[in-house]
């Protein structure tokens, strides 16, 4: 995963993006009836049931559209929402208020769904030692908050982004000319270049599990689209050699299953790719 400090540029980014994109050269709509010179005061209010995410986001963005907007938080990331709650109430300049406004709610709502799934997969293996992971499979520009918000639901980030970790896949196998030239050009690669990265080889069958593990430098196996019962199987011939991951078809209701097979990591687009988001919304008070 990327440093802190990377993070954080990540997120300022989008939040410049975002008031770029949503105000422009300016809120007409506020500019054209609130005097410029007028204050009030707003809630976060929670219409929807699941884990709070964002607000540590929100502050972020009420502080660059005006450092002098007021916060005073009631609910923290992380947090278990239900309908009617507030999340915080923010107060200031009523067109600040106002431009911040549909960035914040976007993004909270987005996140809080996001880590309220991940909040369900992360229930479902308490007890034992796999853990969820998320993907690539984000929203285009919105990729840190929503690894962030994974997170939040307690699960884990797999790579941010294809410079922080080596995935060896299907194609890259393919293309390379098979497994043993993929890895053998991999470990190459990163010691010429002198890049301390973790290599992530996929398989998509036991044999190339057995192939995989002819092999020195691997970190974790992936192990693909397989049953319970090659996946148990690989589990075995694997014997702690490396980390494993299942990936693939990884639902609700049988991340329990791959868990019982004894992997390390169970990794799911869906964290990110299938949410609905909750319904939040900022209240004049």
């Amino acid at each position: 995963m990327i440093s802190e400090k990377r993070l954080a540029e990540e997120i300022q980014i989008i939040i410049q993006n975002a008031i770029r994109e949503d105000v422009g050269e300016g809120d007409h709509s506020s500019l054209a009836c609130i005097p410029k010179e007028a204050t009030g005061k707003a809630k976060l209010l929670v219409k929807d049931e699941g884990v709070l995410a964002g607000v540590d986001f929100a502050k972020q963005v009420f502080d660059y559209v005006d450092s002098s907007l007021k916060v005073e938080v009631l609910m923290k990331d992380g947090d278990i929402m239900t309908h009617d709650d507030i999340a915080f109430y923010v107060s200031g300049s009523s067109q600040s208020i106002l431009k911040a406004e549909r960035v914040v709610l976007n993004a909270m709502q987005r996140m809080s769904a996001i880590a309220t799934k991940t909040h369900q997969f992360s229930s479902l293996l308490e007890g034992f030692k796999t853990q969820i992971l998320d993907t690539r499979k984000t929203t285009p520009g919105f990729r840190a908050l929503e690894k962030q918000a994974v997170e939040i639901g307690g699960g884990e980030n797999h790579r941010f982004a294809l410079y922080d970790m080596v995935m060896l896949k299907d194609n890259h196998i393919d293309f390379a000319g098979g497994i043993s030239k993929a890895i053998q050009k991999t470990v190459s690669y990163l010691a010429d270049n002198r890049l301390d990265l973790k290599i992530v080889v996929e398989a998509r069958s036991l044999s190339e599990v057995k192939e995989i593990l002819q092999s020195d430098g691997v970190y974790r196996i992936l192990l693909d689209n397989f049953s319970f019962e090659d996946t148990k199987a690989a589990v075995e011939l694997i014997s702690r050699k490396c980390y494993t991951e299942s990936s693939g078809g990884i639902t609700l209701n049988n991340a329990k299953n791959y868990a019982e097979c004894g992997v390390d990591f169970i990794s799911s687009g869906a964290l990110t790719h299938s949410v609905y988001n909750f319904d939040l919304s900022l209240k004049a008070v």
